[in-house]
């Protein structure tokens, strides 16, 4: 059983091109994750026109007020 010397950990150059590996691969990863959000959001504005436009004709409704309007309407409007 040896525990004395030999130097036993990285470098502290290792320890520093360990430390800028993982900079680069969360930048990589935030880079990804943004670039991802940014097609999902792309899509699902996409789909919610096409349903709107398949509905309402061109013109479409947009997206509709889960609150209550002042003619009544709305989806909260109806459980009153």
């Amino acid at each position: 059983m040896c525990f004395g010397g030999g130097g036993g950990g990285p470098s502290e150059s290792e320890n520093k091109a360990a430390a800028e590996q993982r900079i680069a691969a969360d930048a990589e990863r935030e880079r990804a994750a943004t670039e991802k959000a940014k097609a999902k959001r792309e899509d699902v504005s996409d789909a919610i026109k096409r349903k709107s436009e398949s509905r309402y004709g061109r013109r479409g409704r947009g997206r509709r007020s889960l609150m209550q309007t002042s003619s009544g309407g709305g989806f909260l409007g109806r459980f009153e």
